[in-house]
C-alpha cells in the first residue's frame, strides 16, 4: 500500500488545509502528517484537519495498523515512523537513526522510515516551513524509487523547507498544495504502477520486452556514453516505471517513443539510474575499522615521501572522499607527515562539480559533530564549505569504473553502495579491476550490504562487520579488459516489413539460383589448401563416408576410400598447376550399383591472400540393366571372358597393375614429402619453443606496461582536469581581487616579506609614485609624496611583532595623513608581508 508522508512547520497549517480539501476520497493511500507548532496547537491539529476532509483523521497511536484512505497525525512532542505496516511513535521531537551519532529532525525521520519500509510505494511531501527539515527524507525516498513533492514559492508562507529540498535536486514536482492533492489522485489511478487496491505491481510489465529494454540501453549509451546493459535489470525497471509515472505515460511503448524524441527524458532517466544516497561518515563501523586497523597497516613502515593513494569510485557529491580526508587528518595531524592523495570519481559530471565546490547545506550538522564542523568547515551563504586543507587532499573527475582504465598503485579503494547496482558479471569485472589497481598490501572497503561473491581468490576478508578486505596474490596475472563487451539482449528484426512476406527481391533470386543448382549442378565441396571442408554444395552423401571417432571436416577422413587415391593425385596436380584439372572414368559402386565418376578440382580466388578449391563429383550411371534372358546370356559370356588367358582378363590385370603402380608412386612421394616435412617441423618446433618462451615473457611485460600506461594516463587526465578547475578558481579569485583593489577609494599598498611591492590601489599609485611595472620593486627604491623616512623599519617591526603600527605623515600639500601598517596574513596564519593603508584627514572619504 502506498504511504504518503507530509511534513510542514511554520505556515504549514493553511497548506495542510488546501491539500486535504482537494484530496480525492478513494486513493488507496495512507497519509501521515507531521507539523511543528506550539504544543497547544499541535494537540488540536487532528481536530482541525478532520473539518477539512471527509477522510477519517485520527491521532497516531503506537503499534496501530495503517489503513488505506486514512490520515494519521503525529501527536505533540512525538516522532512518527512506519515499521512493518504499523505506526511507530517515539517520545521527543527528534531521535537518532540506527548507526548515527546525531539526532535527526522529525520530518526527515518519518520520510526515511517510509523509504526504508515502503520503498517505491513511498511518497514524500514537504510544505511550508523554515530551515531544511525534510530534505534528507525526500532524497531517501527518491533513491528508493518513490515520488517526491514540494510546495511552490508562490503559495508557501515560508519557503525555507521547500526551497532547500528543491535546491538539493530531490523533488520531482513543485506545485501548490491543491495541485499536489490532484497529482496524488492521478498517481493512485496510474495503471502501470498501481492496481485498483493501491498495491505496487512487482511483475514485469509484458510491454517491456527484451528488445525494448535493449532499445532503452542503446538510447542511454548514445546520449550519455555509458552502457547499463550489465546493471541489475530489476533496478533499471524500477527507475523506468518511476520515470513513466513522472512523464504521465501509461504504456511502455509510449515511454520508449518519448525517449526517442526527447533527449531531456534520457537525461532524466540517466540521473534517476545514477542517483544514490550518500552522506558524511555513513556506516560508522567502517570508519572505526579504517581508523583502528586499516590505517595503521597502511602507515606501518611507510617512508615520508611515499604518497598514500586512495580511490573512491562512485563518490557522488563528494561526502565519502571528504570523510576519509577528515579521518586521515585526525590520524596524521593537520600537517600530514606523508603525502595523501584521494581520487573521487563518478559517472555523473554534475555530482563531480558539486564535489569540487565542497559546499553543502546546513542540514549536514545532523551528520557531523560540532567539533568537526569547527575544524574542517567554514560557514558560507546557505550552508558549510570544506576547508582548503581538506579539499587539497582530494581530486575529483568523471570516470566510469566499469569501462575506463583504473588508477594504479593504490593503497586503499573505498567503493561502498555501488556494487549493489551491478549485475554479477560486472561485479566480477570490477573486482578484478580493483585487484589490479591495488598494491600487494592494499585494502578494499565495501558497503554493509555488499560482498566479493565468487572473487575470494582475489581478496581476503579482514573485518566482517566493517566489510574490509585485503588484496591476495594470485598465481597468474589476469588480463583485464577495461571496456566490457556489449550484451545483446535480443535479435534485430530480419527483412523489410514493407516487402511482401518480409522477403526482398534479391533473396527470391538467390533462392531460384539455389533451386537450379540443386537440380542440374553436380554436388561438391569447397576446401582449403590442407583439404579442410568449409562448405558443402548439393547432396554429397554418396561420396562422403565419415570415419568413426572424433568429428572432423578433413576431407581425407570424410571421402570414400575408393575415391581417396584419385582425389589426392588430382588435388596435388591442381596445387602444382594452379589450373582446373579433371579425372574421368573412376569406377564407383554404391549399394551394389556401379557408375562412373568424373572428379574436378577448380582453384578459386586466385587473387586473394588465401586459396580455396572447389571439388565437384560428376557421376554418370553405367548402361542400363538388360532383360532377364539377355542378362543370363551376358552372365555366361562374362564367365567365358573371365577365363584365364582371355582378353578381358588380361585387360583387367593391366588396369589393376597400372593403378597399383600409380598408387605406389603416389605413396612414395607422400613418404618423401612427409620425411622432409618432419625434419623441417622438428627444427622449427625447437625454434618455436625457444621463441615462444621469449615471447611469453615479453608479452607479460608488455601487458603490465600497457595496463600501467593506461592507468597512468587516466590519472594524468584526472589531475589535469583538477588543475584546470583550480586554475579557473585562481583566475576568478585574482579577477575579484583586482576589481576590489580598483574599486577601493583608499591608498593601500601590499608588500611581501622582502618589502617588495605586491599589490596597490589606484590612490596608492599617486601617493607612492608607482607605475604598473613596479610590482616586485623594493619599497626603498620608491620616492613617495609623503614624509615616511622610517617606513622600512616600521614594516620590519610589524612583521616581527605581528602588531599593528599607526603614525602620522605629512603629504605634499601639507595635509595630514594617517598611516596604518598591518601584518599580511595567509590562510594558514603565516606572516608574509605588510599592508600599508593611508587615510587623508583633511579630505572627504570619497572623491
Amino acid at each position: 500500500m502506498p504511504v504518503v508522508g507530509i511534513g510542514a512547520s511554520a505556515g504549514g497549517l493553511e497548506a495542510f488545509k488546501a491539500l486535504l480539501q482537494a484530496l480525492p476520497e478513494d486513493t488507496g493511500m495512507a497519509f501521515l502528517l507531521v507539523q511543528h507548532l506550539a504544543p497547544t496547537r499541535e494537540s488540536l491539529l487532528s481536530e482541525i484537519m478532520a473539518r477539512e476532509t471527509n477522510l477519517p483523521v485520527q491521532e497516531a497511536e503506537d503499534g496501530a495498523w495503517i489503513a488505506p484512505n486514512h490520515i494519521y497525525v503525529a501527536p505533540p512532542d512525538h516522532s512518527l515512523a512506519v515499521s512493518a505496516e504499523r505506526l511507530q511513535l517515539t517520545q521527543g521531537s527528534s531521535r537518532k537513526r540506527a548507526g548515527s551519532d546525531h539526532g535527526e529532525l522529525p520530518i526527515d525521520f518519518m520520510l526515511r522510515s517510509l523509504a526504508d519500509e515502503i520503498g517505491p510505494a513511498a511518497i514524500g511531501v514537504v510544505l511550508s516551513g523554515t530551515a531544511s527539515d525534510g530534505t534528507l527524507g525526500l532524497k531517501a525516498i527518491k533513491a528508493a524509487g518513490g515520488m517526491t513533492f514540494a510546495q511552490d514559492e508562490a503559495t508557501a508562507q515560508y519557503f525555507g523547507m521547500p526551497g532547500n529540498a528543491i535546491a538539493s535536486g530531490a523533488v520531482d514536482f513543485v506545485l501548490p498544495p491543491a495541485e499536489i492533492a490532484r497529482e496524488l489522485g492521478r498517481i493512485a489511478r496510474h495503471p502501470y504502477l498501481l492496481d485498483r487496491s493501491g498495491r505496487i505491481e512487482e511483475e514485469e510489465d509484458p510491454g517491456a520486452s527484451t528488445e525494448q529494454m535493449q532499445q532503452v540501453f542503446r538510447l542511454l549509451r548514445a546520449r550519455t556514453g555509458h552502457d547499463f546493459s550489465y546493471y541489475k535489470h530489476a533496478t533499471i525497471k524500477r527507475r523506468l516505471k518511476r520515470r513513466m509515472l513522472l512523464s504521465k505515460l501509461e504504456r511502455f511503448r509510449d515511454y520508449l517513443e518519448y525517449l526517442r524524441t526527447e533527449p531531456s527524458g534520457v537525461d532524466a532517466l540517466f540521473h534517476d539510474i545514477t542517483i544514490n544516497v550518500t552522506g558524511f561518515f555513513r556506516e560508522s563501523k567502517t570508519f572505526d575499522a579504517l581508523r583502528e586497523s586499516v590505517l595503521p597497516a597502511l602507515l606501518k613502515g611507510r617512508s615520508a615521501n611515499e604518497t598514500l593513494r586512495i580511490w573512491v569510485p562512485g563518490c557522488s557529491t563528494g561526502e565519502e572522499p571528504y570523510s576519509l580526508a577528515m579521518v586521515l587528518l585526525e590520524a596524521l595531524g593537520s600537517q600530514p607527515s606523508i603525502p595523501v592523495q584521494i581520487f573521487g570519481t563518478d559517472i555523473d559530471e554534475q555530482a563531480i562539480e558539486r564535489a569540487r565546490s565542497g559546499i553543502y547545506p546546513s542540514r549536514i550538522s545532523s551528520e557531523i559533530s560540532q567539533g568537526r564542523l569547527n575544524r574542517f568547515f567554514h560557514e558560507v551563504s546557505g550552508g558549510w564549505q570544506i576547508n582548503k586543507a581538506v579539499r587539497g587532499l582530494c581530486v575529483f573527475a568523471p570516470h566510469n569504473v566499469t569501462s575506463d582504465p583504473p588508477f594504479s598503485r593504490l593503497d586503499l579503494i573505498c567503493c561502498r553502495n555501488l556494487m549493489i547496482y551491478l549485475g554479477s558479471t560486472l561485479q566480477r569485472r570490477v573486482l578484478q579491476i580493483f585487484h589490479y589497481a591495488l598494491k600487494p598490501s592494499g585494502f578494499l572497503l565495501l558497503g554493509a550490504s555488499e560482498g566479493i561473491g565468487g572473487s575470494s581468490d582475489l581478496f581476503r576478508l579482514e573485518d566482517k562487520e566493517a566489510k574490509s578486505y585485503a588484496k591476495q596474490s594470485t598465481n597468474s596475472t589476469p588480463t583485464y579488459e577495461f571496456a566490457p563487451a556489449r550484451r545483446e539482449l535480443g535479435r534485430e528484426p530480419q527483412g523489410d516489413p514493407h516487402e511482401p512476406g518480409g522477403r526482398s527481391e534479391s533473396e527470391i533470386r538467390q533462392e531460384a539460383d539455389r533451386a537450379v543448382l540443386t537440380l542440374f549442378g553436380p554436388p561438391g565441396v569447397i576446401v582449403t589448401r590442407d583439404l579442410t571442408v568449409i562448405s558443402f554444395r548439393g547432396k554429397t552423401g554418396r561420396y562422403l563416408e565419415p570415419l568413426p571417432g572424433t568429428a572432423s571436416l578433413d576431407l581425407v577422413k570424410l571421402i570414400r576410400q575408393e575415391i581417396l587415391v584419385d582425389l589426392r593425385n588430382l588435388f596435388k596436380r591442381a596445387l602444382q598447376s594452379d589450373e582446373p584439372v579433371i579425372k574421368t572414368g573412376i569406377e564407383l559402386k554404391v549399394d551394389g550399383h556401379g557408375s562412373e565418376l568424373n572428379l574436378r578440382v577448380i582453384p578459386l580466388a586466385k587473387d586473394g591472400p588465401e586459396r580455396f578449391y572447389l571439388i565437384l563429383f560428376d557421376e554418370h550411371p553405367t548402361q542400363a540393366a538388360p532383360s532377364e534372358t539377355t542378362a543370363a546370356l551376358a552372365a555366361e559370356g562374362a564367365q567365358d571372358d573371365a577365363a584365364p588367358g582371355s582378353e578381358a582378363s588380361n585387360a583387367r590385370i593391366s588396369k589393376l597393375e597400372k593403378e597399383l603402380e600409380e598408387t605406389r608412386e603416389y605413396m612414395q612421394s607422400i613418404i618423401e614429402d612427409q620425411e622432409s616435412t618432419n625434419e623441417e617441423l622438428q627444427s622449427a618446433n625447437e625454434e618455436v619453443q625457444s621463441t615462444n618462451e621469449e615471447l611469453q615473457s615479453t608479452n607479460e611485460e608488455l601487458e603490465t606496461a600497457k595496463e600501467e600506461l593506461q592507468s597512468t594516463n587516466e590519472e594524468l587526465v584526472t589531475v589535469n582536469d583538477e588543475l584546470e578547475h583550480r586554475n579557473k578558481e585562481l583566475t576568478d579569485t585574482n579577477n575579484d581581487l583586482l576589481n576590489l583593489l580598483s574599486s577601493v577609494n583608499l591608498p593601500i599598498l601590499m608588500l611581501d616579506r622582502e618589502l617588495r611591492v605586491r599589490q596597490f590601489t589606484p590612490r596608492a599609485k599617486r601617493l607612492f609614485n608607482l607605475i604598473d611595472g613596479d610590482v616586485g620593486r623594493p619599497i626603498g627604491n620608491l620616492r613617495p609624496n609623503l614624509d615616511l623616512p622610517r617606513l622600512e623599519a616600521l614594516a620590519h617591526e610589524v612583521m616581527e611583532s605581528m602588531a599593528v603600527k599607526r603614525l602620522e605623515a605629512e603629504g605634499e600639500h601639507g595635509n595630514t595623513q594617517d598611516v596604518t601598517l598591518r601584518p599580511y596574513r595567509t590562510h594558514d596564519q603565516r606572516i608574509d608581508g605588510v599592508v600599508v593603508t593611508i587615510f587623508d584627514r583633511d579630505s572627504p572619504a570619497s572623491d
